[in-house]
């Protein structure tokens, strides 16, 4: 079973390496664990790569979390996060940061119980299948990608 296990990866390995145009590797000359560093570092490079003609990847602008916001209504007052959260992000019309959603849910009347209530926006949306992560710290609906998709 391990046999098998190793020349299946070392073929995945081949093919990979031959659309990032390296040098293939024969099966059985290099142990499963060398060829997943080579892999991630050819993947690194042609990350790179494909930022290097307009310099390095942008970086990630995090949203700032307001202190001392009022509430304007009561809107979110008796929902949950995931449920609040769904009408946000359909009404933003794309994904937003857990620092956006959580002034959102703040200025909507949302009453959170915890101390970090950003982490628990987030825990709260990496558990839940109806949304997907899209850049560190940020979701949307998967149910955009199924509208977009058919």
């Amino acid at each position: 079973m391990d046999t098998l296990a190793g020349q299946t990866e070392a073929a995945i390995f081949r093919l990979l390496s031959n659309v990032m145009s390296g040098p293939s590797t024969a099966i059985g000359t290099t142990s499963v664990g060398e060829l997943e560093i080579e892999l991630q570092r050819r993947l690194a490079h042609a990350e790179f790569s494909q930022h290097a003609p307009q310099g390095p990847p942008p970086r990630h602008v995090v949203p700032a979390v307001r202190s001392n916001i009022e509430p304007l209504n009561d809107r979110f007052f008796d929902r949950t996060i995931p449920q609040a959260t769904t009408m946000i992000l359909r009404e933003a019309g794309g994904p937003l940061h857990v620092n956006e959603i959580y002034n959102i849910l703040m200025e909507g009347g949302f009453n959170f119980t915890g101390h970090n209530p950003t982490i628990s926006i987030a825990v709260s949306l990496n558990r839940n299948t109806r949304f997907r992560k899209v850049a560190p710290g940020t979701f949307d609906l998967v149910i955009r990608d199924a509208a977009k998709a058919s």
